[in-house]
Parts: C-alpha cells; sequence; structure tokens
C-alpha cells in the first residue's frame, strides 16, 4: 500500500470528518458525523491544532494525527500534545501510524517544539509497543490527574 503523510487544511473536511467520526466511535461515542465535521472546522478556523492526514493514491484517507500546542513555563519551551491519533481498520498493520507519528515529531521538531505527550490506556499494548519502538518513554516520575467539569 503506497500512502503519503501530509499537512492536513480546512479543505480536507471531507475526508477528515468521517476518520475523525470514526475515531470517536472507537471511543463508545455515538456516529456523528456533523458533530466532527464542526469540530475539526473550529480546529482550523482557530488555527488550534495541526493535523497530519495520511492518503492513498488515489487521495482516500487512511488515517490522522491530531497535534495540539502546549507550553512547558518550567522549561519555557513549546511542546505538543499528540491528543488524537487513528487509523482505518483496513489499514492498520502497514506503518500508517507509524508514519503519522514519525510525521508529528518532525513536523514539531521543525516549529521548535522541545518534545511530545501523549497519554494512552494502560492496557492498550500495541499502542504501546508502537510509541516505544519509535523512542517514546513512559513516564514513570509523574502521575496525571483529571478532572472533569
Amino acid at each position: 500500500m503506497h500512502y503519503q503523510v501530509r499537512q492536513a487544511n480546512v479543505h480536507d473536511l471531507d475526508i477528515l470528518a468521517p476518520l475523525f467520526d470514526g475515531y470517536r466511535q472507537f471511543y463508545q461515542q455515538p456516529a456523528d458525523l456533523g458533530r466532527a465535521r464542526a469540530f475539526l472546522y473550529e480546529r482550523f478556523a482557530h488555527h488550534d491544532s495541526l493535523i497530519l492526514l495520511a492518503c492513498d493514491e488515489q487521495g482516500g484517507g487512511l488515517g490522522f494525527t491530531q497535534l495540539y500546542p502546549l507550553f512547558s513555563s518550567v522549561r519555557t519551551v513549546r511542546t505538543y500534545l499528540l491528543n488524537d491519533l487513528f487509523v482505518l481498520a483496513t489499514a492498520r498493520r502497514r506503518h500508517v501510524a507509524k508514519a503519522l507519528m514519525t510525521a508529528a515529531a518532525e513536523h514539531a521538531r521543525a516549529l521548535g517544539a522541545a518534545g511530545l505527550s501523549l497519554e494512552t490506556a494502560l492496557d492498550n499494548a500495541p499502542a504501546q509497543a508502537l510509541y516505544e519502538s519509535l523512542g517514546w518513554q513512559r513516564n514513570r516520575v509523574s502521575c496525571e490527574y483529571a478532572l472533569t467539569l
């Protein structure tokens, strides 16, 4: 399978929205293509995130990753949160996720970021194996908390 990874823009909404909706469904959210499209449109309109898109030779979407900019006050540097990573079931095990992760690191580096971070489920062994194969290190120093509002 041949594919390319590139930075997405607002003109890619027709390709991205079904992928993003599939990503949300993977996490037990109800299908809602309109909501997915509106959310992505807002990210583009407000320059809130950077989305990388993997497409096949015909331009069909295979997967995406979405990065959100963050800052480290202590280190006084920009970092990125790799918040979303999704590959269609039919494109899995073909190195699409690896290509997206590699492109994300290259993009962040080119933008002067000091690093990337991500969170995954404790039982998501396949994802953890991918991350570690690419040099990501599990945080064993601090723990993360969340407050749902």
